[in-house]
């Protein structure tokens, strides 16, 4: 069963997005981008690494530069209790 995924955030999971820069197979000269985006793991981020694999297996155009942030959207920090509330006017 697959997480949802506030549970793979709560267990660390954080967002990376790749910017993939690709040779086109039949014009070699021109480069073209692709953007992929899944919760991952850092600092080994397995499953853009899996993505990559299957890159290099599965499709024609050649890699010729990947990019790519990681951001955890839930950190500890910003979990808090609040006790009450002020109310203005």
């Amino acid at each position: 069963m697959a997480m949802s995924e506030t549970e793979m955030m709560l267990k660390g999971y954080g967002l990376t997005t790749a910017e993939f820069y690709y040779g086109m197979p039949d014009y070699t000269h021109v480069l073209n981008s692709f953007l992929w985006q899944d919760y991952d793991l850092a600092p080994d981020h397995p499953r853009l690494f899996e993505f990559v694999e299957f890159w290099q297996r599965e499709i024609e155009g050649p890699l010729h530069s990947v990019r790519f942030t990681h951001r955890k959207l839930i950190a500890p920090g910003e979990w808090r209790s609040v006790v009450g509330e002020f109310t203005l006017h």
